[in-house]
């Protein structure tokens, strides 16, 4: 626990934006799946860069734990206190600091939202493409190396910062790359700390890459007449260099639970959600192209969704996809998986793990952004069950293994927090003792978000 002299000091700095309340505690130790861990001991909620510095020389000082906490999104734990210590909430730096329309750059603070910064970009013909479904903040998903359904045509959180702020251990302020688009000036140190999960210091700036929005958007569903067919139909997509802006798999369970929670009439069979980006005349060709290629896998026609109130409509519902497969089983949570194998042996890693699943006593829906190998199988759990908890880490471990046997990672986008930890060694062997030694270098005393990711 806090100290005396501990608690009189960050009172003293945060004054009313300290908290030891209960009801604040709890909201912080507060989890979307299986992972869980006791509340922190307090909880800050910085409005500087200079506040979180002069509270990193706390914390070295008085030898208490930092843990960053954006919008709580996180699903293995990377923003819970399983070792205790001070929960860094960011909500309060949620400023656009610049946009740069000339250079399609945007400078922002960690706890805005991807939503908000988009909102504010309306205006410039730009937009930041990276969407992991949630209204995550841009710090977490920085510090996650999050993706989503747009991660085949635009990347992920690696492809799309290209600066960043950061305080480290000990309250020292670095600024890793630039606005340029390139450099080869030494390490990558914002390569580093995009996906170390606040174990190496805390992002308090973010310089983001853009994109133009497009001319024209058009988004579709196709239903298939087998999972098998459906991933057949996307490896030959992205083998032909189609350049889709997403394609998402549901298999039949995910679009019944779709269904149901958002009201929709998707045809009671494995989906393929489409989208396309570009001029008016790109957008109508490639359609017409994917159209002529899924008809050779068994596809049963389109239901588009050109107007952009369909489009929302469709795509909220695939981004609320997790909680409308946890309300088909009511009372649950879930252990949720996050493999990611090469295109090619997707169709492979699909088959074993619904065969796995099917011959487990547990529901578990399979959905993912198959355009770039990734996909969820969620696990649903009985809140309390031991024995189904059991069963539900064994399937996740397995899949983890096989993902590793076919040439691919644990975790696509969701990280690591302290919910994967064991799986690491597999994946890394002595490439994981080295992560740990990079750790060591910049956080000696093992301060910032202890207990995740590294040995």
């Amino acid at each position: 626990m806090l100290s005396d002299p501990a608690l009189a000091d960050l009172s003293a700095l945060f004054g009313a934006r300290f908290s030891t309340a209960r009801a604040v505690l709890d909201h912080h130790a507060q989890s979307e799946s299986l992972v869980s861990a006791p509340p922190p001991w307090a909880v800050v909620f910085p409005e500087t860069t200079q506040e979180v510095s002069a509270l990193a020389a706390l914390s070295d000082r008085h030898g208490f734990p930092l843990i960053g906490w954006g919008a709580g999104t996180s699903l293995e734990g990377h923003a819970l206190a399983p070792q205790g210590g001070v929960t860094v909430d960011f909500t309060r730096m949620d400023r656009v600091l610049a946009v740069h329309p000339e250079d399609m750059v945007a400078v922002v603070q960690p706890g805005l939202t991807r939503i908000a910064l988009n909102d504010a970009l309306r205006a410039t013909g730009l937009f930041f493409p990276v969407d992991p479904g949630a209204n995550a903040s841009l710090g977490g998903m920085a510090s996650t190396r999050a993706s989503g359904t747009a991660t085949v045509r635009y990347g992920t959180m690696r492809d799309n910062v290209l600066g960043l702020e950061v305080v480290l251990a000990g309250g020292e302020v670095i600024r890793t790359g630039t606005m340029a688009r390139k450099s080869a000036a030494g390490y990558d140190l914002t390569g580093l700390i995009v996906g170390s999960e606040g174990t190496l210091g805390l992002i308090t700036e973010l310089t983001l890459r853009l994109h133009g929005q497009p001319e024209a958007v058009s988004s579709a569903a196709c239903a298939f007449p087998s999972v098998s067919a459906a991933v057949d139909c996307v490896i030959a997509t992205i083998q032909m260099g189609l350049p889709m802006a997403r394609i998402e798999l549901l298999d039949e369970a995910t679009v019944a639970a779709v269904n149901a929670f958002s009201h929709l009439a998707l045809p009671p069979a494995p989906q393929l959600l489409l989208e396309f980006h570009g001029s008016p005349a790109s957008v109508a060709e490639q359609a017409e192209r994917f159209g002529e290629l899924a008809a050779g896998f068994g596809a049963q026609g389109f239901q588009w969704a050109e107007k952009q109130e369909d489009r929302n409509r469709l795509w909220a519902a695939r981004h609320q996809a997790y909680r409308a497969i946890l309300a088909s089983r009511p009372g649950a949570t879930a252990v949720v998986t996050d493999v990611c194998v090469p295109i090619s042996a997707l169709a492979q890693a699909l088959a074993e793990t619904a065969a796995d699943i099917a011959a487990s006593p547990l529901p578990g829906p399979i959905l993912g952004h198959v355009g770039d190998g990734n996909f969820h199988a969620i696990l649903m759990v009985k809140r309390g069950d031991a024995a189904e908890a059991a069963v539900a880490k064994d399937l996740a471990r397995r899949m983890a293994e096989r993902a590793l046997r076919l040439g691919g990672t644990i975790t696509g986008e969701h990280g690591i927090g302290f919910g994967k930890t064991g799986l690491m060694p597999a994946e890394h062997g002595a490439g994981w003792q080295a992560m740990g030694r990079i750790k060591q270098a910049l956080d000696p005393k093992g301060l910032m978000n202890p207990g995740k990711m590294v040995p």
